[in-house]
């Protein structure tokens, strides 16, 4: 595992994303976990951690979505791995488990567990699939920028891609497409093309004060 000497800003400004990447470059399945474990790192409501990764390194696989990613083939097929990132709906059923782990780390006592269990159960007990599904993604994206930060660190390049066809790729990896939402795809490798800069939109178009009461933000 290689990281880099860069600020947290310095990584910030070097991440970006790219397009086609070294195919005869493979980062090692145990630092795509290690890279992985760190960006869980992230909050999550009530720490239930809806997050779950599906790591595709196999061209065999690869081929499988190949017509499922519509205008992304040059990114699933030169990345070392493209990681399939989902929400679980079911990511509650984990409290229990969570909130034990905690009392084993030392991090709460036994009543302290057995009041947040029931209470999280309680106040979640009667949400419905779409808080599931909200909130889940909400916690997911968390994780996934911290992913994309945590491999420019490794000095490796990434590019997130929304423009897949959701259900036709959990149901080509035999994924459950009751329990599994998916945020994104995410492609990771060694870049061999310099990404394109791009602008960002003033902070005065996207910034409004508490005290201004103009109805709306960026005049």
């Amino acid at each position: 595992m290689t990281q880099s000497n860069l600020s947290l800003t310095e990584i910030i400004n070097k991440r970006k994303s790219v397009k086609e990447f070294d195919p005869n470059f493979k980062i090692p399945r145990e630092e795509i976990k290690e890279m992985i474990e760190l960006a869980t790192k992230a909050p999550s409501s009530i720490n239930l951690q809806p997050w779950r990764f599906v790591v595709i390194d196999s061209e065999e696989t690869k081929q499988k979505l190949d017509h499922l990613v519509q205008f992304n083939q040059r990114q699933l097929h030169s990345s070392s791995a493209i990681i399939l990132i989902l929400a679980d709906l079911k990511h509650a059923d984990y409290v229990s488990d969570i909130y034990e782990k905690n009392v084993e780390l030392g991090y709460m006592d036994e009543n302290s567990k057995d009041y947040f269990v029931e209470t999280i159960s309680n106040l979640i007990s009667n949400a419905d699939e779409s808080y599931f599904n909200a909130q889940g993604l909400m916690d997911v994206n968390l994780a996934s920028m911290q992913l994309m930060l945590i491999a420019t660190d490794h000095g490796y390049d990434t590019n997130p891609i929304g423009g897949f066809d959701k259900t036709a790729v959990l149901e080509a990896l035999n994924i459950d497409t009751s329990r599994y939402v998916p945020a994104h795809l995410l492609a990771i490798g060694k870049g061999v093309k310099p990404p394109h800069d791009s602008s960002r939109l003033p902070i005065e178009n996207i910034l409004a004060w508490n005290d201004e009461s103009n109805g709306s933000i960026g005049q």
